[in-house]
């Protein structure tokens, strides 16, 4: 599509702030806005620290919003406009179950599967989740996403556009991996619980 090269175009001429704004308002997905910037450090164009920073604050930018949405919106808010931000009330409803079941935590591995990981900000917000946990959690989650698309970017070169092909198979080890350490960690909770 014409209106795909011309965002990615300008996401060049602005470099950093191209990077940091794509993720904030991530009309592409984030894997494949943050593969283009490891592409821009491929060719020179950004460095690599830069990216990072990018990467990082445009990714939990993108999240405080939902939060807010969540803090001041709540349901209703998602039920009525959820569609325009490619939230529905289904995917609201699987995140507030993660987010009851595993707490606060699941603000981390969240970030690793698909659908969710975006959803889940918003009962975050709902439950009033204090903002400096949810802000540290959600920046923590965005430091191995940002460098791993980043790296899969700069290795791929001129054809880091394949990355919608390859992100399959690494997104299924990411899954893999949030959920085995959700697992674990609710199993390590629950025996220190039966301990206490």
């Amino acid at each position: 599509m014409e209106w795909v090269h011309e965002l990615f175009d300008l996401l060049q001429s602005f470099g950093f702030w191209g990077i940091l704004l794509g993720l904030m308002v991530e009309v592409i997905p984030s894997e494949v806005v943050l593969s283009y910037g490891g592409y821009l450090v491929y060719t020179n164009h950004l460095s690599f620290l830069d990216a990072m920073i990018a990467g990082i604050f445009g990714g939990t930018i993108a999240q405080v919003f939902l939060y807010w949405i969540g803090l001041y919106g709540g349901r209703p808010f998602i039920e009525r406009f959820g569609k325009w931000i490619l939230i529905s009330p289904h995917h609201l409803s699987k995140s507030e179950k993660w987010f009851n079941e595993y707490g606060p935590t699941v603000i981390f591995f969240a970030r690793f599967i698909p659908v969710v990981r975006h959803a889940i900000s918003i009962p975050a917000g709902i439950g009033k989740m204090h903002f400096s946990t949810f802000l540290t959690y959600t920046m923590a989650a965005m430091i191995p996403w940002t460098f791993l698309f980043l790296l899969l970017g700069m290795s791929l070169g001129d054809n880091w556009a394949s990355i919608e092909n390859l992100a399959g198979r690494y997104m299924k080890h990411l899954i893999v991996f949030a959920l085995c350490s959700l697992l674990l960690y609710f199993f390590i909770k629950k025996r220190a619980h039966r301990k206490k």
